[in-house]
C-alpha cells in the first residue's frame, strides 16, 4: 500500500513539475514578444517601423513592393512612384534589431513636397513584408498591404513557423 501512494506522489509530483515548467515557458513567451507595426509620420515626413512589443524583434526578411513588384531598395522604390530620389534618409531595417520602444524611420524626406508626392503615389501602390522573429526563434510576418495612410481593423501580423526564404533579387536592402 505504502509503495502505490509513493508512486501516486511521485506522478502527482512530476504532473506538477511539468506544468510548472509549461507555464514558465508560456511566461517567457511573453517576456520576449516583438511586434513590428509601420505607419507614416507627416510631421516628420517620414514612414517609421514600430517596435510595440516586449521584446527585441530580430528582422529576417524585408520587401517592398509597388504594384505587386518586390524592388530592392529606396532609390528603385521612388523611380518606380516617379518621385524624385534624391533628398532623403534612409534606414537599414534588413537585416537589423528593433529593441521594444524603438522607432525606425525607413524612409525621411527633406522636403515636404517631396514627402506629399512620395506619399500620395504610394498610398494605394505599396505594399510591405517584414518576417521577424523573438529571442526564441518563434517568428511572424507583418504583411501590410497599406503602410501609408489608414489602417483598417485588419490582421497585419500572423505567427509563422519560421520565415520564408526570399531570394536576393526580390529582398529589400536599404
Amino acid at each position: 500500500m505504502a509503495a502505490v501512494i509513493a508512486a501516486v506522489v511521485g506522478l502527482l509530483a512530476l504532473g506538477v513539475s511539468g506544468y510548472t515548467a509549461y507555464i514558465q515557458r508560456q511566461q517567457v513567451r511573453a517576456q520576449v514578444w516583438p511586434y513590428l507595426e509601420a505607419g507614416n509620420d507627416d510631421n516628420d515626413q517620414s514612414l517609421i517601423m514600430y517596435s510595440k512589443g516586449v521584446g527585441p524583434a530580430i528582422v529576417r526578411t524585408a520587401q517592398i513592393f509597388i504594384d505587386g513588384k518586390p524592388l530592392p531598395d529606396w532609390t528603385r522604390v521612388l523611380e518606380t512612384l516617379g518621385v524624385p530620389s534624391h533628398d532623403f534618409q534612409q534606414s537599414t531595417l534588413n537585416p537589423s534589431v528593433l529593441m521594444p520602444g524603438e522607432q525606425l524611420k525607413l524612409i525621411k524626406f527633406k522636403d515636404e513636397d517631396r514627402w506629399k508626392q512620395f506619399r500620395a503615389a504610394a498610398v494605394e501602390r505599396m505594399a510591405m513584408e517584414v518576417c521577424y522573429c523573438s529571442t526564441l526563434g518563434e517568428c511572424w510576418l507583418y504583411s501590410d498591404r497599406h503602410p501609408i495612410g489608414y489602417k483598417a481593423l485588419a490582421q497585419l501580423v500572423t505567427p509563422v513557423a519560421q520565415c520564408p526564404r526570399v531570394p536576393e533579387s526580390a529582398s529589400f536592402i536599404n
